[in-house]
């Protein structure tokens, strides 16, 4: 059962509503607007070589034709993508200014991918706890100016700022902490980082963009990695990086772009049956997308996502092949629920990491703080979403046959363990 916004955001929706219907729509959301507001803000003017101009436009485009927002979620969109802006411009002026950020050496990156809702966080977040590894926090990715510094890592105020921005979060979109946590030093995906390119699918987790997430798969993404890598490296500048760890599932539709940027990069594909992610995605973005529109069909969304992630799949699979199978590694949504630290442990065996006995009671310490009903119990069906075998084997049969026994468990566990 749904719970219901606070009184004040919907009153605040009916406000909006009601002008709505005047045919005034405010906060205006046109590119151009946002760009002349954001070099105000900031008083900068250079966005850097890898801002696609043509994304924010796609994106509002969708956002003012389709997204259907409310008022809140007009105003939230306002935030987010002049914060995104203000982001992009602060970063490329910093760089600019200190040359260190561009000789900060990224050095063979964990990127953990496949499709959303087969276990890429909580082996991203286990990982995260290795100290050979770092992870980008959610913080000091929202704010990253100026660059974390490690003597005050844990206690930064802006921790506090954002936890706070992500307890409003939640009040917008009840529900949606026990779908997917958040937290200020809890590890961030790499949407977000990619979110100040404006090429990335972060976007489409917030808001109903069906026209600019087709068009992000036809794009090709070398600018936006190449912007990731910029990030990255201001991260580390005053707090430095062995390792990252880093994932997000919009990273399978991208493997090409992304081994271009990071040739040594190492891949871990977590695999699931698309009828179970897919409806356990589409009760994420139904959840989410709720906080900032009154209009959101959860029949629509299931079938736009079996559909979207279908392609991103076959990217994924294609991509692959021209990838050296020492540099992937598959594992089961059913082995990381049945044994998270076999898991890691397979992984770590695979490339050639040594697990040492501080970095594993560091993983079970945080499996006992997090389980994995936490905030509580996530439900749902493929019936809520109209989702259907039939359907799943017409779009991703190719995926079925070369992954299926991922799909059951014990497939990557057992050539480490008995």
């Amino acid at each position: 059962v749904a719970v219901k916004q606070p009184a004040y955001v919907r009153a605040c929706n009916r406000l909006g509503a009601g002008l709505a219907g005047l045919g005034v729509e405010l906060p205006a959301l046109h590119a151009d607007l946002l760009l002349r507001r954001a070099v105000r803000r900031t008083g900068l003017e250079d966005f850097g070589p890898h801002f696609s101009r043509e994304g924010l436009e796609r994106l509002t485009a969708d956002l003012a034709e389709t997204a259907a927002l409310s008022q809140v979620g007009r105003i939230a969109a306002r935030f987010n993508l002049l914060d995104h802006l203000c982001v992009n411009l602060r970063l490329t002026e910093y760089r600019a200014g200190r040359p260190e950020v561009a000789a900060q050496v990224l050095d063979r990156p964990l990127f953990i991918v496949g499709l959303p809702r087969t276990g890429t966080t909580i082996l991203f977040e286990l990982i995260a706890q290795d100290p050979q590894f770092r992870s980008p926090a959610s913080w000091e990715v929202r704010k990253p100016l100026p660059p974390p510094a490690r003597e005050d890592y844990d206690s930064d105020d802006r921790i506090r700022s954002t936890d706070r921005l992500l307890g409003l979060l939640e009040k917008l979109a009840p529900g949606f902490r026990a779908i997917h946590a958040i937290g200020a030093r809890l590890p961030q995906e790499c949407v977000y980082l990619l979110a100040s390119s404006f090429l990335s699918e972060q976007f489409g987790y917030m808001y109903n963009v069906p026209r600019y997430r087709s068009w992000l798969l036809q794009q090709d993404m070398s600018g936006a990695y190449a912007w990731h890598a910029r990030f990255l490296q201001h991260l580390q500048v005053d707090c430095s990086a062995r390792h990252w760890v880093l994932k997000t599932p919009a990273h399978l539709a991208c493997l090409q772009s992304l081994v271009a940027q990071y040739p040594d990069a190492r891949i871990v594909w977590t695999h699931r049956r698309p009828l179970d992610a897919i409806a356990s995605f589409s009760s994420l973005a139904t959840t989410l997308r709720r906080g900032f529109s009154d209009a959101v069909d959860p029949l629509a969304v299931g079938d736009y996502e079996m559909s979207h992630y279908a392609r991103v799949v076959e990217m994924g699979m294609a991509q692959r092949g021209a990838l050296a199978p020492s540099q992937c590694f598959d594992v089961g949504f059913a082995d990381i629920c049945a044994d998270p630290l076999a898991v890691v442990q397979a992984v770590y065996a695979h490339f050639g990491l040594s697990l040492g006995a501080a970095a594993r009671a560091a993983m079970e310490r945080y499996l006992q703080r997090r389980p994995r009903y936490l905030y509580g119990e996530h439900r749902y069906s493929w019936e809520q979403f109209g989702l259907l075998p039939d359907r799943e084997a017409e779009l991703y049969g190719p995926y079925l046959e070369r992954y299926g026994q991922w799909l059951t468990g014990q497939a990557a566990l057992s050539r480490f363990v008995g």
